[in-house]
């Protein structure tokens, strides 16, 4: 059913409700497919253990898994009887239309952070409508251990120090991710054909990039309330599968964990990898489209 619903900025708008039967299921729903995502995650925290794959976006984003379990039903749909459940005490939540009803409120996180959700809606909408540079071959995690005696990672090398630098010598770094280019060892940084920096970060991300992908599940996140649930879970499960290639197709030997290589020094592995990042640049630019349909029309 629909209501009318009234919203700060006075301005009367159409509001999908979910009796409450509905939406506690939603919520179940959400929580269950949550909990299968981050259960090996939570696992290895309980017992001191990492996985250098899967455990990088727990730690480079800094989000817990408890963040992931919370359901949202995104802008411009009411719950019915909400009003008496902890939902009522969270953060962007007003009174619906209906007698007891909540609704996400957007205008509200308009008021409040209305230049961080500019700078989300710019990176999404700009990153999705440029063409996608595919010849960058990953080599951005090669670069960050370039003629370096100690790396990020405690994982051995899988061709050792001498041979990485040769590879990175035989090929012209293409990185355009501010966030990767900043890991780059004072060798490799000037060997780079960009030169990325925070300024410059939304006239330079495009969408085959493996990190600027990664990014679509932080966006997601800086978004709150006004995703729906399953679109959040659906970026987290994009970057994870992107991580994946990013330390297959990495100077590193994560065979132990997973991760047969994916050798971009050959052209096969070049290949290989190419065709994986279009894959994932199609999926990226879909969820991109996805958050911006979920945002409210100011």
């Amino acid at each position: 059913m629909t209501s009318t619903a009234p919203t700060r900025d006075g301005v009367a708008r159409d509001a999908v409700v979910l009796d409450r039967a509905d939406w506690r299921a939603r919520e179940q729903a959400h929580a269950e497919r949550a909990d299968a995502l981050t259960a090996g995650h939570r696992s290895r925290r309980a017992r001191g253990a990492r996985h250098p794959i899967e455990d990088f976006l727990f730690t480079y984003y800094s989000y817990s898994p408890s963040l992931l379990r919370r359901w949202h039903p995104g802008a411009g749909v009411e719950l019915a009887d909400a009003a008496g459940t902890a939902r009522a005490d969270w953060r962007w939540y007003a009174a619906g239309a209906t007698e007891r009803g909540l609704v996400v409120d957007a205008a509200a996180m308009r008021a409040a952070k209305g230049a961080m959700l500019g700078l989300v809606e710019r990176m999404l909408r700009r990153t999705a409508a440029r063409p996608g540079q595919f010849g960058c071959f990953g080599l951005h995690e090669w670069a960050m251990v370039y003629r370096q005696g100690e790396h990020r990672h405690p994982v051995a090398l899988r061709l050792g120090q001498a041979a990485t630098d040769e590879v990175v010598e035989a090929h012209e770094l293409r990185c355009t991710h501010i966030d990767a280019y900043r890991f780059f060892t004072p060798d490799a940084t000037p060997r780079n054909r960009f030169t990325p920096t925070r300024e410059s970060q939304p006239e330079l991300e495009q969408p085959g990039c493996l990190h600027a992908n990664m990014d679509v599940y932080k966006w997601a996140v800086k978004l709150g309330p006004l995703v729906p649930g399953g679109l959040l879970l659906d970026a987290f499960e994009l970057a994870r599968d992107i991580r994946y290639l990013d330390m297959q197709a990495s100077p590193y030997d994560m065979a132990p964990w997973g991760g047969e290589p994916v050798r971009i020094e050959t052209a096969d592995g070049k290949a290989e990898y190419v065709r994986r990042q279009r894959g994932f640049a199609e999926r990226a630019n879909a969820l991109r489209g996805d958050l911006l349909a979920a945002l409210p029309a100011w």
